[in-house]
């Protein structure tokens, strides 16, 4: 099994992937398990990160911290989304051996039957389960452009100081 970083990069950098990166002023959230690259935002390192970190108490100190906070909310309702849709399509958590045309498919179908179910069911269960604060989702830790991505590892100047400007301006 591969790290997070391993696939990241496989998926990024080989054209042939079609890896959708946002462009201009947008970029993904990302966890520190990620690099701070142009498109990809990750959290300061060596600060509290976690949202159940904050729960014990004392308070958030900083604007890391606080930037940290914040970015960590922001995952974990993307995290709850994907909880919503494992749970409803089992189909998600491990996809069949499909070729990978048909795989690239299969989440697609699975949104939009959910959003159909979501219109059809406001009080729809799992976004009560998965709506609720600190859940611990099991299994994980716009603008864009469809075409090959150069990954320059060594310039992360434009995110850091995107990121810079998000904590500044908590």
């Amino acid at each position: 099994m591969a790290n997070d970083f391993c696939v990241f990069y496989d998926a990024v950098v080989r054209p042939e992937n079609k890896f959708p990166v946002p462009v201009g002023d947008y970029y993904y959230v990302v966890d520190s398990g990620y690099p701070n690259l142009k498109g990809f935002l990750s959290p300061y390192r060596c600060e509290r990160y976690h949202r159940r970190d904050f729960q014990s108490g004392g308070g958030i100190r900083g604007k890391e911290e606080l930037c940290n906070y914040m970015h960590s909310s922001v995952r974990n309702v993307i995290e709850r989304s994907f909880g919503v849709l494992k749970a409803r399509f089992h189909i998600l958590k491990d996809i069949p051996n499909y070729p990978l045309r048909r795989q690239m498919l299969i989440p697609h179908a699975c949104c939009a039957l959910h959003n159909f179910f979501r219109m059809e069911d406001r009080a729809d269960n799992l976004f009560f389960i998965y709506g609720q604060d600190y859940l611990e989702v099991p299994g994980e830790s716009s603008n864009v452009v469809q075409e090959g991505y150069i990954l320059d590892m060594t310039n992360h100047d434009k995110m850091v100081q995107v990121r810079e400007s998000i904590a500044n301006n908590l």
